[in-house]
């Protein structure tokens, strides 16, 4: 017996994407991209972190030739990096104004993004919520160790020079030239 129909079937499937296809390819874009944000955001960070890490071995490394220059340190009564220290070494002073920096002698070259007009050398924008100056430590007595005090940690440091911020996730912790 032969059973027959007049009723047409579809063709084979066809060339194009159906609907469930698609939503499987785009929630499978959209769990990578969930998974990808946060280690992407962590890399930033981490960035931000050694580019102002950088900076403070900078800075310490104009004090550094600010002393071998001059055989004494610059004086810094704030014990961070204002204005008026950010004027001192990283302008050329042609005409003597400066006690400290006779010579007019340009120790630091800042990149735009490390100033700020009234707080002087600064953290760049989005490291905090604000821009905050650099901690700085000189060895005026010639012991050639410093202990600083970040939170409530005590940090000791073989050096005659350190510079440092407080690390943003973490208040006890600097970041800096702590070695």
């Amino acid at each position: 017996m032969t059973i027959t129909s007049d009723r047409k079937f579809p063709k084979a499937k066809s060339d194009s994407f159906t609907l469930v296809e698609l939503l499987v390819v785009i929630s499978i874009i959209g769990l990578l991209a969930g998974l990808g944000l946060p280690a992407i955001s962590g890399a930033m960070q981490a960035g931000k972190k050694a580019e102002v890490s950088a900076m403070a071995e900078s800075i310490k490394t104009a004090v550094n030739a600010f002393y071998a220059e001059y055989s004494a340190y610059p004086s810094n009564s704030s014990g961070k990096t204002d204005a008026d220290f950010l004027a001192l070494m990283s302008t050329t002073n042609t005409n003597g104004a400066s006690a400290q920096n006779t010579r007019g002698i340009a120790f630091l070259e800042v990149p735009p993004k490390f100033t700020n007009s009234s707080l002087g050398l600064v953290t760049p924008s989005g490291f905090y919520k604000t821009q905050s100056n650099f901690f700085l430590a000189i060895d005026t007595n010639g012991t050639g160790v410093l202990t600083n005090k970040v939170g409530s940690s005590n940090y000791v440091v073989a050096s005659s020079v350190a510079v440092w911020v407080v690390d943003p996730k973490n208040s006890n912790k600097p970041v800096g030239t702590f070695k």
